[in-house]
């Protein structure tokens, strides 16, 4: 068995969608012949904590940590948030959205000295932590995780010393995407250095979605377009719950996840208030859960809409748990953010929604990478998020079929399956045997 070399920020204690692919990598990897050695931190910052996931670390999995330095408890502080209070889900805002004026320069400050991003803190106990496994262990290869970018400049260094080969793992794009900090021209120009030095020095990079790919290529010519491989994410069927579905008294549509300024429930809600001042749909009808973390404009959102009381808001819950509540509903909401990248973003979390077969109401570009995995799977309905009438035409097709218990979607298994969380590991220990042949 070969020797694997993890670099990755999100590993457990920490939950949502972010951990889930290094977890899964970590499981399925030893059963092609490869075994993960985990460098990851002694004390993150997580934006939610699932220590249910610990349970899911293999037993023979060696995990080695290293202490990070993390600016957020200051950011609070400054910024006049208790503590612990959610960052990430009240920074992202829609285009135009203000800003409360300490938040402006708290944003100035971390565009300008944190770079790539705040846990650049990492670097140096990371590194010296890795040279530990390198003496202790036969490395065969690296693979890094990101975002956050840090793992992948500790990678970079990494490998720019040992020549080993290394895979730069992506869930999303880096610089110019929806979460990037609006930096001024000189730590703009640092952050794209990095990024391009990533790009370059990486033997193999990974994407989950292939719109990672076209951004770095577009970015930069130079780049050779074949080094660059797509291993979507996906959703791992023994994670599932032993539970069927029954018809609910109430419609019920369900959301797990995120929900901030670029990502929010305000044209399901607008095409909602429309079906229900028709006479269309009964909101004694209605049971709308939302499960997860939410930006203080989408509280508001819950709170303003005229069926609040048909709303269920629900905490951040353990990852089983988040399943079952999609196992249970008649239908799952997805949103994709709006921004520039909406016709290329492909969240996480859509695997594990055609993994459960329940239908899907998704608000996102006709023409997108997440529409075309819809119709290719037969899993559900599509509308624009500024297709209100559209929107409220899907919510109704599903809100009809559950009164007169009808099945809307018969999806398609086979296509669903190939998404399976031990293909893509599969895929990535077949390119890294490529790698160390």
């Amino acid at each position: 068995m070969k020797n694997l070399l993890i670099i990755a920020y999100y590993f457990p204690p920490s939950g949502g969608p972010g951990v889930q692919r290094v977890l899964k990598h970590i499981k399925y990897l030893p059963d092609y012949g490869w075994n993960p050695i985990v460098l990851t931190v002694s004390n993150g910052e997580y934006q939610a904590i699932d220590e249910s996931l610990l349970k899911e670390i293999p037993k023979n999995t060696v995990v080695h940590k290293s202490k990070i330095y993390e600016p957020y408890d200051l950011y609070r502080k400054f910024t006049g948030r208790k503590k612990g209070e959610a960052i990430d889900v009240n920074n992202i805002k829609k285009e135009g959205q203000k800003s409360k004026f300490m938040d402006k320069v708290a944003e100035q400050i971390r565009a300008t000295l944190f770079i790539p991003d705040a846990r650049i803190g990492w670097y140096f106990s990371a590194i010296k932590e890795a040279e530990k496994i390198l003496e202790k262990y036969d490395i065969d290869a690296i693979y890094s995780s990101s975002p956050p970018y840090t793992c992948s400049v500790i990678a970079n260094k990494i490998q720019t010393k040992t020549k080993l080969p290394w895979v730069a793992g992506f869930r999303d794009p880096w610089t110019g995407f929806l979460t990037t900090p609006n930096r001024w021209f000189l730590p703009a120009a640092i952050d794209r250095k990095l990024e391009h030095s990533v790009f370059k020095n990486a033997t193999v990079v990974e994407a989950a979605w292939q719109g990672i790919i076209k951004d770095a290529v577009g970015k930069y010519g130079d780049l050779n377009e074949g080094k660059f491989h797509h291993v979507p994410n996906g959703y791992d069927s023994t994670d599932f719950p032993d539970i069927k579905y029954k018809r609910n008294e109430k419609f019920t549509l369900t959301y797990t996840g995120s929900l901030y300024g670029r990502r929010n429930p305000n044209q399901l809600f607008e095409a909602i208030e429309i079906l229900i001042d028709s006479g269309k749909v009964n909101s004694d009808d209605l049971n709308l859960i939302f499960v997860g973390r939410f930006g203080a404009e989408v509280e508001e959102m819950f709170e303003s809409a005229s069926f609040a009381d048909k709303i269920t808001k629900i905490g951040y819950v353990p990852h089983s748990e988040s399943i079952s509540y999609l196992l249970k509903s008649e239908a799952l909401l997805l949103i994709v953010d709006e921004a520039k990248e909406s016709q290329e973003i492909v969240p996480g979390k859509v695997y594990e929604y055609l993994g459960t077969k329940r239908p899907l109401l998704v608000i996102a570009p006709l023409e997108s990478a997440i529409a075309d995995l819809i119709y290719e799977t037969e899993s559900g309905l599509v509308a624009h998020q500024n297709q209100i009438d559209r929107i409220a035409e899907n919510f109704l097709e599903f809100y009809n079929a559950w009164k007169t218990g009808e099945q809307l979607y018969e999806p398609n298994d086979e296509k669903i399956e190939q998404y399976e969380r031990k293909n893509a590991s599969k895929k990535l220990a077949g390119i890294l045997d490529n790698l160390t042949k």
